[in-house]
């Protein structure tokens, strides 16, 4: 039995993200895409998995090996996210493209075995680091957003999300408002690097004894590096800790690590980590110590 390429729920965060006007069309258009790439490249659909931008889809390629074919409505979120790997192309801590149809808005990755997400794991701080060196060490080839675009753009969506949802009730629009300020203040200062941009351990996979953790789903720009480990440095929170921790944890294994300004950036990101939980009604106690950060 083929896979459900597309279900209710993935419609829904698509519309979320894009729009219906621009998910809903692609949405019914995907069948037909899928069945000319999977032709193209010789692939076999095993799975679909969710996704805020697009859909993920594991494939048999014609070897036998696991490949990944990403789609995605939305042109730019190609193009940017082939612009970054193709710039963290041989990086063995970043995902690796084997080929793209950007009019298509779609990109085959290789497969990472066995694939498991980092969230809920002990972070393997080591191996983070040399992600983070990888990334930051890359030569920007081609264009990409500036930081502070990508700030400006993610406050603006989240303010959305928190006006429509129960995050209101716990999260104001001045405290988001603030966090914005400070964000943009760091944006706007401190190092140049190329960044992943959406670095959190749901977006990092254990690609075996051999590789170890790699970094996938980047939304890469220019600015400060520092931004690439924040959620990161909060994961210790989450069970009682603090972020001085996550700092001390990571800092001896990243090059030019700057302390104070991974802080700044935790402070001023702490409404955008507390809204998931808050936009589903979960106040619990690390939502709670992350909106003392940010008030």
């Amino acid at each position: 039995m083929a896979p459900l390429l597309i279900d209710d729920a993935a419609r829904a965060r698509l519309a979320d993200r894009f729009g219906a006007e621009l998910a809903g069309p692609w949405c019914d258009a995907l069948p037909g895409l899928v069945t000319r790439l999977t032709a193209k490249w010789q692939l076999e659909v095993r799975e679909a998995r969710p996704g805020n931008t697009g859909r993920t889809l594991l494939c048999t390629g014609p070897g036998g090996d696991l490949r990944v074919l990403k789609l995605t409505p939305d042109p730019e979120v190609a193009r940017l996210e082939f612009t970054g790997l193709s710039a963290w192309a041989g990086c063995s801590r970043v995902v690796q493209v084997l080929d793209a149809d950007l009019d298509a808005n779609a990109i085959l990755l290789e497969g990472l075995v066995p694939g498991t997400e980092l969230t809920g794991r002990a972070v393997p701080w080591a191996e983070l680091g040399e992600l983070l060196d990888q990334l930051h060490s890359a030569e920007p080839r081609g264009e990409f957003r500036r930081l502070a675009d990508g700030i400006e753009f993610i406050f603006d969506l989240s303010e959305r999300r928190r006006r429509e949802s129960p995050a209101a009730e716990h999260l104001s629009a001045d405290v988001l408002a603030n966090g914005r300020e400070r964000a943009l203040a760091l944006a706007t200062s401190g190092p140049v690097t190329l960044l992943h941009g959406d670095l959190h351990p749901a977006n990092v996979l254990d690609a075996g004894p051999g590789r170890g953790a790699v970094a996938i789903d980047p939304r890469p720009g220019l600015g400060d590096p520092s931004l690439d480990a924040v959620d990161f440095v909060y994961v210790p929170m989450v069970a009682g800790g603090t972020i001085d921790d996550g700092i001390a944890a990571l800092a001896p294994h990243v090059a030019d690590f700057d302390a104070e300004r991974v802080r700044a950036w935790c402070v001023a990101m702490a409404p955008l980590i507390a809204l998931p939980s808050l936009r589903r009604g979960a106040r619990t106690p690390f939502t709670d110590a992350v909106l003392e950060l940010a008030s």
